[in-house]
């Protein structure tokens, strides 16, 4: 699994598109915690995780199209696939690869947080909080954009349907806020809307209860990669 990180981190990096993931977030991000936080003086970093998510909407996509798409295209998948590794080193390792160039784009706003101390005492379990429900939804998203990359070689559809089931996702949750949360549509709504789940987390409120539901819903989309790359090995 380590050998498979490895290797697609330094193929994130051999090519620009580490580097053009990493920049365009920090882009979009810093100018957004300037406007929100140091030109208003504020230390409530809560708007900026909020919007942060929206931004992984659409850049997510171009962080997991490439990877098991371009090795169809290119024909590496059968030297992969016949390589002595197990199909679950081969998931891993390319999740983790991915998840790996994410948290060196959050690792860069970490200078935030000295910003935020020259303006005041800022709530550092919300922060925490915050940090944390970064990490969980974007695995989910990348889970989730990895298993569409798996079922074409194509990075363009795979870009695109990724895309079209996070925005999928965001409009279910925000039809869940326009429904009695009694009925069992809403329940429904609500029980799956990964943003609410966000929410929480980024309030400062760590409930065990969704850290398994991302755990879950992350571990399924793996298996189902899983299972794409088995039935290409058979």
């Amino acid at each position: 699994m380590n050998a498979i990180r490895k290797r697609d981190t330094q193929g994130f990096f051999c090519s620009p598109l580490g580097y053009v993931y990493i920049g365009a977030f920090l882009a979009i991000m810093n100018l957004y915690f300037f406007a929100t936080c140091v030109l208003t003086s504020s230390s409530d970093t809560s708007s900026v995780f909020s919007n942060m998510l929206i931004v992984f909407l659409f850049l997510m996509p171009i962080l997991t199209m490439r990877l098991f798409s371009e090795e169809y295209k290119q024909g590496t998948d059968r030297l992969l696939l016949t390589a002595p590794v197990s199909v679950w080193d081969i998931v891993g390792g390319k999740f983790l690869a991915a998840m790996g160039v994410l948290v060196r784009a959050l690792l860069w706003t970490i200078p935030w947080l000295v910003v935020i101390l020259i303006f005041g005492l800022p709530s550092w379990p919300a922060i925490l909080g915050c940090y944390v429900a970064v990490l969980c939804a974007s695995a989910v998203f990348a889970a989730m954009g990895m298993f569409l990359s798996s079922l074409t070689e194509s990075q363009l559809i795979a870009a695109v349907l990724s895309f079209a089931l996070f925005l999928g996702l965001y409009v279910a949750d925000m039809l869940s806020y326009s429904m009695d949360s009694s009925s069992i549509l809403g329940s429904i709504f609500n029980w799956l809307s990964i943003f609410t789940r966000y929410d929480t987390f980024m309030s400062g409120q760590f409930s065990f209860g969704n850290l398994i539901y991302f755990i879950s819903l992350t571990g399924l989309f793996l298996y189902l990669t899983a299972r794409v790359i088995e039935r290409r090995r058979m």
